[in-house]
């Protein structure tokens, strides 16, 4: 019975990986760190670029998928939360830069999509040090069917060599869902403030309740939370800042929830300081204001406030 061939034996470079008395010893195995990883992407976008610009048009990949072994995307996962998804604004921040070089000699830059996407993933044939890319024109657009040129760097040379495989292998990486970003792409070729400290004018999500007073019978109280950190709060609150959500009923605490956008993560968190708090039929732990604890809020997710306020939250 033959061993199922592994992934490098399918797309025909299994050879490179195989060592002989005449090969040269293998240099020591480094951990990629933060700084690799962020070079080895722009690299690939100026190489995107020389590829596939033509006369006066600058054309360059919009989705980048950065291959790693399990162990290193693991150790970025673990012990650099977080690192990726700064990785991928630093990208993009640097993207714009050298595409407003080419606009200031005249070129025409236009995108072939309205965002960048990056996806880091594993593959479990890449050892601790390996790194490849598979880049995109459009992101989940019009390359189904095709080739994808593909970059890979092994650990015992560091030379990249460049190869053709089918989308057919890609069932063989590992998606996760804590390494996808995809961050708009602006006409202004300027990096999109939401992810920088400026705070006030992008909508980062939106609250919608339903007050039980007759008052407001039959209307939804809406707020748009554009601030990084908000207070979530009742009638009797007495501050009237932007970043404070009041709910005009005394079913609701004041302070009875903090919520924060953490920009590496892009990930909502909920501290809860009110009598009793339901997150998705799940009670949460009541914090000290000075000493919150948090508690991941997804998207879509029902926020029920002394069983009496229901609260949604949605993408903006």
């Amino acid at each position: 019975m033959t061993d199922k061939p592994s992934f490098w034996q399918r797309i025909g470079i299994q050879d490179w990986f195989l060592s002989n008395n005449t090969t040269k010893p293998v240099a020591k195995v480094q951990a990629l760190t933060p700084d690799t990883v962020y070079k080895y992407i722009i690299d690939k976008f100026k190489a995107s670029i020389a590829e596939l610009s033509f006369a006066e048009r600058i054309v360059f990949y919009h989705e980048y998928i950065i291959c790693l072994s399990t162990d290193d995307y693991r150790a970025f996962m673990d012990n650099k939360n977080g690192l990726l998804g700064l990785i991928a604004q630093e990208s993009v921040k640097m993207f714009y830069e050298i595409l407003n070089e080419y606009a200031a000699v005249g070129k025409r830059v236009e995108p072939s999509s309205n965002k960048w996407v990056f996806r880091f993933v594993s593959h479990p044939d890449y050892k601790q040090g390996d790194k490849g890319f598979i880049g995109k024109l459009m992101p989940d657009g019009g390359q189904k069917q095709e080739n994808l040129r593909v970059t890979f760097i092994p650990r015992q040379t560091g030379l990249a060599q460049t190869f053709d495989i089918s989308n057919e292998i890609l069932k063989d990486f590992i998606f996760y869902s804590e390494g996808y970003y995809e961050i708009p792409y602006l006409a202004n070729l300027k990096f999109d403030t939401k992810y920088e400290a400026t705070e006030g004018n992008t909508i980062l999500a939106r609250f919608e309740t339903t007050l039980p007073d007759k008052a407001y019978s039959g209307q939804k109280l809406e707020y748009l939370m554009k601030f990084n950190e908000i207070t979530v709060s009742g009638n009797e609150e007495a501050k009237d800042d932007k970043n404070i959500f009041k709910i005009p009923s005394e079913w609701v605490n004041a302070p009875h929830l903090k919520i924060r956008f953490s920009k590496t993560e892009e990930k909502f968190y909920l501290s809860s300081f009110g009598e009793k708090t339901i997150l998705n039929e799940n009670l949460v732990e009541r914090s000290r204001q000075d000493d919150p604890q948090w508690t991941e809020l997804p998207l879509n997710s029902r926020i029920i406030l002394n069983g009496i306020i229901g609260v949604n939250i949605f993408k903006a």
